[in-house]
């Protein structure tokens, strides 16, 4: 108690002195929907874009800012530096702060049915060269989605030799995170924790993971694929 209250003195007086720049409750915010919360019906239905975003969502965002006590540098950096740096903050920041990277990503890289484009001829050349078939990446994908067990994410990434692979990570980690096994940076993320399915397709993750393919938001996916490799 006494090494907290010095600690918490210490930042006080640092933040009186402008060393350290005053933290605000609500630095991370959760930002709306780039779609209405029905339009990835039938796919993924209203209540559960309803309870995935307004309540799954909103508590990552005020658990991490909850943390912003603990560890004010959050306030001063992006969610990708607070990835790469994970093995410096607590399991709370790791769980709340991957979940905020996570959704916030899973959201724009959906789009309603018909709207989502195609692979750019670059990204299509790469999933080609390193899976042979665009057919073949989904069938990886959909085998790491369906054997991850428990909670927790498919990925595609690029990894450091420009290689696109497919990955998943448990509960809220990421590829970004300093302390995951497999790391790069993310292309597309499915998150296959049950409350993103499970009102729908009750234990049939495989059926959600297929027919969410319906869903992708190429031109996100190609926006990245590009912004990863220049």
């Amino acid at each position: 108690m006494i090494l907290k209250t010095a600690k918490s003195l210490l930042l006080a007086t640092l933040v009186t002195l402008g060393c350290v720049a005053t933290v605000n409750a609500d630095t991370f915010t959760l930002a709306p929907l780039p779609y209405p919360a029905d339009a990835l019906a039938p796919v993924i239905d209203k209540a559960t874009m309803q309870i995935h975003h307004g309540k799954h969502h909103q508590a990552y965002v005020n658990n991490l800012n909850g943390q912003l006590a603990t560890f004010p540098d959050l306030a001063q950096l992006p969610l990708e530096a607070i990835m790469s740096r994970m093995s410096r903050y607590n399991d709370a920041v790791r769980n709340n702060a991957g979940g905020h990277y996570n959704h916030q990503l899973f959201w724009q890289i959906m789009a309603p049915a018909g709207q989502g484009g195609e692979p750019s001829v670059e990204l299509l050349a790469a999933i080609k060269r390193d899976f042979g078939s665009l057919v073949a990446l989904q069938n990886a994908f959909n085998q790491a989605a369906a054997t991850r067990f428990g909670s927790g994410w498919a990925w595609l990434i690029l990894d450091e030799n420009n290689k696109l692979v497919v990955t998943s990570t448990a509960n809220q980690d990421n590829p970004l995170m300093d302390l995951v096994e497999v790391q790069g940076t993310p292309i597309l993320a499915l998150d296959v924790w049950e409350h993103a399915y499970y009102l729908q397709y009750q234990n049939k993750r495989g059926d959600y993971a297929t027919a969410w393919w319906t869903l992708v938001n190429w031109h996100k996916v190609n926006e990245l694929y590009r912004s990863a490799t220049h």
